[in-house]
């Protein structure tokens, strides 16, 4: 490839802030900086070729951060959440059928009432509608490739990838320079392991002294079932089988609008057997008899899979640094019990807006705002973090049982009296370090359906083959 001297200069523009990603967090900060300043010039830059392209759709989500937000979302028309859960329960699986857990036994805020099933990918949608009728501007289609620095090492913006290059590297007659966005501050809402912002906590230190970041892989797919196995508002949330004991994760169906329901696996990535296979583990999971009769006749329209942070009030990297700041998923704020994420990606965006709007209001540029940092622990994120930050390290030191139940009480101490007799645990090892040699562990073979079958057929495969538990 040329090298980077024998390149056009890029073209350049100039903005207040720029925000890297098009998702509940990025869109909530550009909405929220325009409603406290319309003077500001705010600019997202998507990946996606549309917004919402690049979002694993399907969540129960908690409506706390619309509600900050855009208090009147609900008043709109053209709202992209509808369907309120009206049926919640929780499951523990076996190989043939489940317990369900009493919901008065669970911590209050384990429960669904008064959330919402829907498309995350619409919300997105919805909410850069809001965005730009407010004057920000969005660019989908855009992958932001390379961090802006000042002399002093401070963060100056974004510069989007070049174009017509082709597999060998080498510049094609069609190659076009990217552009570089330049803000006074910008915000990077990645999602979880963004490559720029794994960059920053490398250059700016912001991991030094927090417990290791934690993974899980979350595979999801949406079904149009037939009418007949379809419960509007309906929440299952289940663990246990497929995975053995010493294995985290869990499962889901959620019953949206529509004839659509969500079905999904999580797989918490500090596993020891690396023969592990969370896709297989996946479609076993849904043989299950509780899941199968919802999917049964029914047609997959969509899939996916993402990764979660789920490392929580331990593993937050510092937020801020010269010239930015994470916001949402790039900021690691799932709740992991919950499985939510969503009402913090919006509440920290809300929060980094306004800390950089009184910096910007100031006259400052391209320093710190370490007020943002130095307030999202005290904030609805930390208190939402504070209350479930045991329930990893305690599934991850004692397996599912035992992990569930202590888990469990502990978030019913928290949300009482605001303590824990375990204090803070500690993660300990980074989810790569618990893998075990192969020849220590017994290898999982799973059934496979005869013959060769493409990648896109294989979920269909298991649940209409019943020679394949």
């Amino acid at each position: 490839m040329a090298e980077a001297m024998d390149l056009p200069e890029r073209e350049g523009m100039d903005y207040d802030v720029v925000i890297v990603g098009a998702g509940p967090a990025g869109l909530s900060a550009a909405i929220r900086l325009k409603q406290l300043d319309e003077n500001l010039s705010v600019v997202v830059v998507e990946k996606g070729s549309e917004v919402g392209a690049h979002i694993l759709s399907g969540a129960v989500i908690d409506p706390a951060g619309l509600d900050a937000l855009l208090p009147d979302w609900r008043e709109d028309p053209d709202r992209p959440l509808k369907q309120e859960v009206t049926d919640d329960r929780f499951y523990f699986l076996g190989p043939a059928g489940g317990l369900r857990l009493p919901n008065f036994g669970m911590p209050k805020l384990m429960n669904n009432h008064g959330n919402f099933i829907g498309s995350l990918g619409n919300v997105t949608k919805w909410l850069a509608a809001r965005a730009e009728a407010l004057g920000v501007e969005i660019y989908p289609g855009f992958a932001a490739a390379e961090v802006l620095f000042d002399d002093k090492g401070a963060v100056t913006g974004v510069a989007t990838g070049d174009m017509g290059i082709d597999r060998n590297g080498e510049i094609t007659d069609r190659f076009t320079r990217g552009m570089e966005l330049r803000g006074k501050y910008t915000l990077f809402a990645e999602g979880a392991r963004g490559h720029l912002t794994k960059q920053l906590i490398r250059r700016f230190k912001l991991d030094e002294g927090r417990d290791p970041a934690k993974y899980g892989i979350g595979l999801k797919e949406i079904w149009q079932v037939k009418p007949e196995n379809h419960k509007p508002g309906l929440v299952q949330h289940s663990f246990g089988w497929p995975l053995d004991m010493k294995t985290g994760g869990g499962s889901f169906l959620y019953h949206a609008e529509d004839n659509l329901v969500y079905v999904g696996f999580v797989v918490h990535l500090n596993y020891e057997n690396p023969t592990l296979s969370p896709f297989d583990e996946f479609q076993r999971f849904k043989q299950h008899p509780f899941v199968r009769p919802t999917l049964e006749g029914g047609k997959r329209i969509s899939y996916g899979a993402r990764a979660i942070t789920e490392g929580g009030w331990q593993s937050v990297p510092k937020l801020s640094f010269p010239g930015g700041a994470l916001i949402g998923c790039a900021a690691g704020l799932v709740n992991v019990p919950r499985i939510k994420g969503s009402h913090n990606a919006v509440h920290s965006g809300m929060l980094a807006a306004e800390h950089l709007a009184r910096a910007l209001a100031d006259g400052r540029s391209h320093d710190e705002v370490a007020s943002y940092e130095a307030a999202w622990r005290s904030s609805a994120i930390g208190k939402d973090l504070w209350t479930v930050r045991n329930v990893k390290p305690l599934w991850s030191k004692f397996g599912t049982i035992g992990g569930v139940v202590l888990g469990g009480i502990d978030m019913w101490i928290n949300s009482l009296i605001g303590v824990s007799p375990f204090g803070t645990l500690k993660h300990g090892k980074a989810d790569y370090a618990t893998l075990k040699p192969i020849d220590q562990v017994r290898p999982i073979v799973y059934p496979k359906p005869d013959g060769v079958i493409s990648f896109d057929k294989l979920s269909s495969v298991f649940i209409s083959n019943t020679n394949h538990e």
